[in-house]
Order: C-alpha cells, then structure tokens, then sequence
C-alpha cells in the first residue's frame, strides 16, 4: 500500500495519456523514472499494471482498477484542498469555536456578531462542552478557540488571554437558612449539601478549589451538566450550588449570596501554536475589542480573587 500512494498521480497519468513518453512529460519527470516506477508498482501488486500496445501502451484489467481508484482518490484530494482553502479564507472562511454553556447568553453572541459586521461572509461552527473538552479538542485541532474558564495555565500546546472576570455566588433555595444573609463564608458551608456541575466542568473545579480552601470536601448530592439544571434542582430544596449571577432579575425560588470574601473566575479566549489566518483574525478581533459581555460580566482585572489563586 506504501508504495501506492505516492503514485496516485502517476497511475492517472497512465491512464490519460496511455503513454510512457506523454505520461513523462504530464508528470515533469524523465521518461526512465515513469518506467521504473510502472515496473516496482507491478511486482508490488504482484501483476503486472500496462502491456506494450502498438507505439504506447495499454492498461491491463489490474492497471485499469488501479488507475480508476487514482483519479477518484485525487479527486477527493482535490476537494479537499479546495475546502481548506476556502475555510481559511479571511473573506469568508468559517471558524469553529467552542465555548461554555453559559458563555452563549450573551459573550459569543456579542463577539460573532461584531466580527461578522466586519466580515459579513465568513461562517461559524459554534461548539459547546465542559472546560475539559473544549481544551482535549482543540488539542487535537477539533476546534480553532475556545472560551473557558478557568485558563489553562503550565501547558504547553495552548495558551489562554483573559477577556472578563465573573463573579461566582452561593445559590441557596429560599427557605434556607442562609437566605437572609448579605455575605457567606465557604467555611459555613461544611454540612451542606451541594447540587453541581460534573467533573470536567470549570465551575466543578473552582467549587472542589473552594470548599479544599475551607478545609473541607463538599458533599455532593446531584451533578449536571447545565448550570440552569443545577439552578433548578437548588429551587427544588436539593442543595446549595456555588454558581455565576443569574442575571439583571430576581432568581425564581431561589437566592443568590455573595461570598466573602468575594470570589470571581475568569473568561478567557485559548488558542494553540498554529492557527489559521482567519482564526489568527478573530483572535485578534477578540483582543482588541470591548464586546458587550452582558450585565454579570466585568472587565477582567488582576485584582480579583480568581479561581486559580485559590
């Protein structure tokens, strides 16, 4: 099979031109090379691939299939050359992006937009997962950014900017005993019973971080994947969530307290070494503009006590 594939384009050649001479000349290469290589294809798949036909040559039935499977095979090559060229096309490519449940309120919404007044052709492939995933895809060049929180830090493939900070608050139903509280201290939350997102998941990774802080393992009652699930269930009675603000209006059934002190994570853009021009564009676009991030956003500040410093 090896020694197939470099010979794709040899193969078709042989059958356009069904000539050694021309098939050289189509090919840029001498005429010595296309007969060798004829020859070592044949012994490699044991029969031999074009006969001698009158002042050319002629593809045998084994040449014939070989040949037919080259040329669909550089076919698919040559879409797929295309596809890629218009994807990165910095006019009107298309940019996979992955980013957190919760970011598609108002943050990507907000920044998709603005690029696309800019560049009003260029496409999106909006993908949404756990912090954990977003990361493994891009990794593996699944996606081109990700928005997440927290950002990556002491890895070497990727490399994450802050955008804005977010502040983090006990969510309790409102017949707990907390719920009249102006402030909370992690350490008061011992006995409880928390209601969470799963393992992979940044809010996951900040709640372990905070409650390891206090001295304590939170007891885990039920795990989600959305945090407007976990909202659900804490209105239920099930549990108390650490979560962000739910937004400008009251929270249905349920109370949103502050921590003391003060907790924030922050939303960040992460990228790998190598992007596309069009990705490299929105990059930058992310970097340089001050999007509408929504109510519950601010702009990210050192000062904030983050998620990683705890």
């Amino acid at each position: 099979m090896h020694e197939l594939a470099p010979n794709l384009e040899l193969l078709a050649a042989i059958r356009e031109t069904e000539h050694v001479t021309r098939a050289a000349e189509l090919l840029g290469v001498p005429q010595p090379t296309v007969s060798r290589r004829l020859a070592a294809l044949s012994e490699a798949v044991g029969t031999p691939l074009v006969v001698p036909h009158g002042r050319g040559i002629r593809l045998t039935r084994a040449g014939r299939t070989l040949a037919d499977s080259a040329a669909r095979a550089l076919a698919v090559m040559a879409t797929g050359v295309r596809e890629v060229r218009e994807e990165i096309d910095p006019a009107s490519g298309r940019i996979v992006l992955g980013f957190l449940h919760l970011l598609g309120r108002s943050l990507v919404p907000s920044l998709v937009s603005g690029f696309r007044e800019r560049h009003p052709l260029v496409r999106f492939s909006l993908v949404q997962g756990s912090r954990q995933v977003m990361l493994r895809r891009l990794r593996e060049g699944e996606i081109d950014l990700a928005f997440v929180a927290p950002l990556p830090s002491g890895d070497q493939d990727l490399t994450g900017a802050p955008l804005a900070a977010q502040e983090l608050v006990l969510t309790v139903p409102a017949s707990h005993r907390l719920s009249r509280r102006r402030r909370v201290r992690a350490a008061e939350l011992a006995d409880e019973d928390f209601v969470t997102l799963e393992q992979g998941y940044g809010v996951r990774q900040i709640t372990d971080d905070l409650c390891a802080a206090a001295g304590f393992r939170p007891r885990i009652a039920f795990e989600g994947q959305e945090s407007d699930t976990v909202r659900g269930l804490v209105t239920a009675g099930l549990g108390v969530a650490l979560l962000p603000r739910y937004g400008a209006a009251p929270l249905p059934g349920a109370v949103e307290i502050p921590l003391s002190p003060p907790l924030f994570r922050t939303i960040g853009v992460v990228r790998s070494a190598q992007l596309t021009p069009l990705a490299q564009a929105f990059h930058d676009y992310v970097l340089a503009e001050t999007p509408d991030f929504g109510l519950e956003f601010t702009p990210a500040r050192p000062s904030h006590r983050a998620e990683n410093s705890l």
